[in-house]
Parts: structure tokens; sequence; C-alpha cells
């Protein structure tokens, strides 16, 4: 029996040894591969796998690529050039935040319309105007009349074969960039149908917003800006569109001598039934200002200047020597008090010639209108006197309001009021057609709930020379207001901005009051 035992015991340690053999040495070469040898079973197969990455992930990096192809396919392929008129083109849509149109007339400028909202933008390049069609137009004047029908049918057809060109260029786009970056097809193909399902909506949405006003409210840029004084009769700006029709052909019939001489586009004369006023406000000693307003009074045949304060920055008796070219500027200068504008620089304007300076609700007939204003009741300059605030504007403008009623029952009625400052400018409200303010740097235009309009101009002086201090130059604004001289109502104006200083851009704007659209019934003279 002892040697049994001892016998199974030596064959147990030989399987123990056999067994240890065949394990792999922690390191060695065979470490970490599985066994199958007999006696055990197969080491299970693992892999490790990183997670699939999330749809909060994968949706804005495939609207990424959907977008990013559409751009890079419409600014390859999504272009048309056509002929419209006697002018060879260039159409194009591109991703745009607001929208609208834009028309580049190179060298001369570009022409923007708020035509649309919508995330697509319409450009149109003038390459050329052709000579020969141009020659055509000289030679034979009468085809000038059926001009617009032709170029109607020819933006019409060109935006439609820009339709179909454009659905092609994003989905070639899009799906292209899809298989770069996903490598299937399929993604690949969504991608592609992604990006014309967003062009399809981005162009219902231009349809559904299309505003045919954008039409008759322009913004000229460059030296087209010189484009919007070809105005008439106030009260017929819309309806004798011909005006505009009869510019324009000599502008395109006329390419050598409008392109010699660029910076004199044709002008026209100012017509009778028309007043011309020039509100400017819060020069605040920019010297640039007087050559600024003085050009802007020659090209516009301007009839009257209103400036509605802050002509100073501090108002001391020192700087009144810089009052001194208001006489030569060319027109009747109207001037209220700004709160940067002290006694003293009042004085000092109320004895220059050409000059009328209107306070406390006083009133002057000048070119055919009839304009009473108020100055600032606060002077901030003066640290000794704490400001009044608003409630001394309110109180500035219902002694103002109360002086254009009295007016009115004198027999003298007030056809504008100006104030400086809009909290005081708002109280006339009910009792003049337009009342005319600053301060505030910025361009406001409010019909106020009794009918009056209120008119805010911004910073004619581009922030004074305080503007230097600005990281980026501040505007230079000022508005052409047309008048009707019988009713002597609103008609229309122009909102000119210049760049400020070291800068050159200039845009002028086109608006119409809404009882001067197409259709509208004329408001009555008096509100």
């Amino acid at each position: 029996m002892a040697a049994a035992d001892r016998l199974r015991q030596l064959r147990a340690l030989r399987t123990v040894r056999a067994l240890s053999a065949r394990r792999p040495r922690a390191g060695g070469p065979r470490a970490g591969r599985p066994r199958t040898g007999r006696g055990l079973r197969p080491a299970p197969h693992t892999l490790s796998l990183a997670p699939p990455p999330s749809p909060w992930v994968r949706g804005p990096v495939l609207l990424a690529v959907v977008l990013l192809g559409a751009w890079l396919g419409l600014l390859v392929v999504g272009n048309v050039r056509s002929q419209v008129g006697p002018m060879d083109t260039t159409m194009t849509l591109r991703p745009s935040l607001t929208g609208g149109t834009k028309i580049n007339v190179s060298p001369l400028g570009a022409l923007a319309l708020d035509s649309h909202t919508a995330p697509i933008r319409l450009d149109v390049d003038v390459d050329r105007l052709d000579p020969v069609r141009s020659q055509a137009l000289v030679q034979h004047p009468e085809r000038i009349s059926g001009l617009q029908t032709e170029i109607a049918h020819d933006v019409e057809h060109s935006t439609l074969d820009l339709a179909v060109r454009s659905c092609a260029a994003v989905v070639i786009g899009a799906t292209t960039l899809g298989l770069v970056v996903y490598r299937r097809p399929r993604r690949a193909l969504a991608a592609g149908g992604l990006a014309l399902v967003l062009l399809g909506a981005s162009g219902a949405t231009a349809y559904a917003t299309w505003n045919p006003k954008s039409l008759l409210e322009p913004k000229f840029s460059g030296l087209l800006s010189s484009a919007p004084q070809v105005v008439g009769n106030a009260r017929s700006i819309v309806t004798d569109f011909n005006v505009y029709q009869e510019e324009l052909a000599r502008l395109v019939t006329n390419v050598t001598k409008l392109y010699d001489a660029a910076s004199t586009l044709p002008a026209y004369q100012p017509d009778p039934g028309t007043i011309r006023v020039l509100h400017v406000s819060d020069i605040h000693l920019n010297p640039a200002s007087w050559q600024i307003i003085g050009s802007l009074v020659k090209q516009y045949k301007i009839d009257v200047i209103i400036d509605s304060g802050d002509t100073m920055d501090h108002g001391s008796a020192a700087e009144n020597t810089f009052l001194d070219p208001v006489p030569d500027l060319g027109a009747p200068y109207v001037w209220v008090r700004g709160n940067h504008d002290s006694a003293t620089t009042q004085k000092y304007l109320k004895h220059l010639r050409n000059v009328h300076v209107l306070d406390n609700g006083s009133a002057v007939s000048v070119a055919g209108l009839r304009i009473a204003g108020t100055g600032d009741p606060q002077f901030t300059p003066d640290r000794s006197v704490v400001p009044g605030g608003d409630a001394a504007e309110r109180l500035a403008g219902i002694r103002l309001a109360s002086a254009v009623r009295d007016q009115k029952a004198a027999g003298t009625p007030v056809d504008i009021a100006v104030a400086h400052e809009p909290q005081a400018a708002r109280e006339t409200d009910g009792t003049v057609p337009l009342v005319l303010a600053g301060h505030v740097h910025h361009r406001e235009n409010q019909l106020l709930p009794l009918g009056t309009r209120l008119k805010v101009e911004g910073s004619t002086g581009g922030g004074g020379l305080r503007a230097v201090q600005n990281k980026h130059p501040e505007k230079v604004l000022a508005s052409v207001l047309y008048l009707d001289r019988p009713t002597r109502r609103l008609r229309a104006w122009d909102e000119i901005t210049l760049g400020g200083l070291g800068l050159t851009t200039a845009e002028v704007s086109r608006h119409l009051p809404d009882d001067n659209l197409p259709g509208a019934k004329p408001s009555p003279t008096s509100p």
C-alpha cells in the first residue's frame, strides 16, 4: 500500500510540473496568448471598442458638412452668366444672415435692396456694358421705352436658370464633401439631400418675405451714392418713376463719359414743388463737418439746414471761432442748443449772418417752412449744476408743444419742430407733423401715437474729436428730407452715411413714409 501511494504522489507531481511548464511566463513572448491545451478551456476573444458618437455630436457635424459643402458648390458652379438688357451680368446665390439683393456695378459702387429675409442673398455683378447694344440704344432712343420690359424678362429667365443651377451646385458640393468626410455613399447622399431641402426652404422663405417696397428704397454705396439726388417733385417720387428711367438710360448709354467723369453723375435740377432740408446734429467740434455739409448743400440743392444741437463740446468762448464757417455753407442755418452748447455759444450764433437760433418755442419762416424749436434745458459740461434729467427734458418738450399750439391759433401753423433731446421731442406728438432731434448719436425713425413723425439724426461730426479715443471710428450721419411745397409734408428722405476718421466709404439709402407708398391715401395736411 505504501508503494502504491508513493507511486500516485509521483504521478501527481509530474502532472503539476507539466502544467507549470505549459503556462507562459509573465512578460514572456507568449504572455497574454490564450491557451487551448488539454484540460484547458479556450480563452474568450475580446475587443476594446470606443462608444459610438452621441447624436448631439453627429447632428452638428452633419449640418456643418452640409453647409460648407453647399457653400463650396455655390462658389464653384453656382453662378449664371446672362444678358440683362445691354449689360452682361453674373448672378450668384450666397449664404447670408440677413438676405437681400446686392447689385455690384464696378467701379462705380453697389446698390443694395432689402428684398427678402432669408439665409440666402442674391448677388448680381454687372461685368460690362455691351458697347454694341448700348450704341443701338443711342441710335434708337425709342427702344428705351421697352427697356424695362426687356430687362424684366431677362431677369426672370436668369433667375430660373440660377435656381436650377444652384440646386445642382448644393447637392454636388454637399455630396462630395460628405464622401470625403464620411467615406460612406449613404451618408454622402444624405448630406446632398439635406442641402437640397435647406436650399428649397430658404427659397420658400425668400418668396414668402419678398418686399416689393425695397425697389423704392435702395441703398447706394460708392460713387453711385450721388444717384439718389435724381428726384423731382416730392409728391411724385413714386409715380413719376420715368425720371429714374431716363437717368438710368443716360448712365447706360453714355458709358464713356460716365467712366471719364464718374464723380459727377447726372444731377436733377431742383423742382419748384420740392423743399429740400438737410438735417444735421452732434457735430462736436469736428471741422471736417463743415466741408461735408457744404458739399451736401451743393450736391442736393438744399433749401435749409436744420441743426439739432451739440455743435460744440464744452461750450467755452474759445470754441466760438469754430462756428465762423456757418454763414458760408450755402443755405439758411436753423439751430437749437444742445446739452454741450452754452448760452455763450447761442449768443455768438445769433450774431452770425444767415443763422436762425430757436429757443423756448420761438419760430421762424424760412424756405417756405415754419420751424419752431427749443434749446436743451441742461448744460452738462458745467459740473457745478446738478442735471435735471428726463423731467427737465419733458418739461422743455411740453413748453415747445404749447408754443406750437399757440402758433397754430395765431394762423401760422408749424411744419417742423426741433429739440435736441428725443425725450423732449416726443412731447410734441399731435401738435406738428414732423419733429427732429439728435443727442443719441444714432438714427431713429418713429411714428408717434398721435401721428407726429420723430426723426432722430446721428452724429454729423462722427462723434467729434473724441472719436479718436474709440477703437473704431464713428460714422458721419446726415439726412436729406424732401417735403412737398404745397402741403409741406414729408414725402421721402435719404439717409447719408459716410465713413469716420480715416475711412472713405459712402452710403445713401432712400426711404418713403407709408402715406407716400403706391396706393396709399394722402394724409391730412396737419395733425
